[in-house]
């Protein structure tokens, strides 16, 4: 079986669409080579932040097959593979072809509202169907359900291919207990930027992040210090960007990072529907605290750095 180290910042990659709204794999191109420079760990592809609904079969296989190959085995890649409906998964786990990628990161099952044991029974099912490592990934926002402790803890003993969880519960207690119970080498992942360094100071391995899209190198390197222990250097970026993360999720993600991806010139401002770009309230208080001229915003030395760096 596959072994993955996932400890520091992976990214969750965004999908950019040109103005027709059809995929920009020049641009995807250039975020990837930005990555690989910049101190990003591993990258995620079809995941939350990829509006992966919202991409055909065909475009989903061109995507991974790109970044896959850019990557050229330089990064880890892992690949997005969830849904509510626990035997088509585990056919194309047991069908598609996987080459070039890691590991799988496969959401909680949405809508259906599973219990425990439902939850419990769909992953053993996705285990049994692979080798491949696979990397749970608990976001009760957005699917409805809450997978306990208990129940990612059985999965995690039950199954070596079980090897991490992303916990995006935003509840740092459930995070504590997992660190504190988890099987030796099983890896939790933060899944929101927010909690990055407090996750970490708990025993996280590093985060999975949306706000590592635009600034990976200085986020990468407040993770890479948190992990270090080096707190005091690690702090100041966190508070840098606390408003900031804060205000890419007010209107949902991954609107808020294309606003901030678009302004920086690396793809446009498209969404596809359902999902619409940020309002011009936002735009207007993320342009603000972005711009290094803008005496008020109360960054102006750290993000005019940011933008030569970037």
């Amino acid at each position: 079986m596959k072994q993955i180290n996932l400890s520091g910042m992976g990214v969750a990659l965004i999908t950019p669409f040109r103005a027709d709204n059809q995929v920009d794999y020049p641009a995807l191109s250039r975020l990837v080579e930005l990555h690989l420079t910049s101190g990003t760990d591993y990258l995620i592809v079809l995941g939350t932040t990829a509006e992966t609904p919202a991409l055909s079969p065909e475009e989903q296989k061109k995507i991974v097959q790109l970044v896959v190959a850019q990557v050229d085995k330089k990064l880890p890649v892992v690949m997005g593979l969830g849904g509510n409906h626990t035997a088509a998964l585990v056919q194309r786990l047991k069908t598609e072809d996987f080459t070039g990628v890691d590991a799988m990161l496969s959401v909680v099952p949405y809508y259906n509202k599973p219990s425990q044991e439902g939850i419990y029974q769909h992953y053993k099912a996705l285990a049994e169907a692979t080798e491949l490592p696979i990397v749970l990934y608990n976001v009760p926002g957005r699917t409805g359900v809450n997978m306990t402790v208990d129940t990612c803890l059985r999965l995690a003993h039950e199954f070596e291919n079980i090897v991490a969880v992303k916990e995006a519960s935003g509840n740092l207690t459930q995070i504590s207990a997992l660190l504190k119970n988890k099987p030796t080498g099983f890896q939790v992942i933060s899944g929101d930027d927010c909690l990055a360094f407090p996750a970490i100071a708990l025993g996280a391995v590093g985060v999975a992040s949306v706000l590592g899209n635009a600034f990976p190198k200085a986020f990468a390197e407040m993770v890479h210090h948190a992990l270090n222990g080096n707190h005091q250097q690690a702090l100041p970026i966190h508070h840098n960007f606390a408003e900031l993360m804060e205000l890419l999720f007010v209107d949902g993600n991954p609107a808020g990072v294309k606003c901030v991806l678009a302004t920086m010139g690396y793809c446009e401002n498209v969404l596809r529907l359902p999902l619409v770009p940020v309002p011009l309230a936002t735009q207007e208080k993320i342009l603000k605290y972005l711009n290094p001229d803008t005496p008020d915003s109360g960054k102006r030395g750290f993000f005019a750095k940011l933008f030569k760096r970037s």
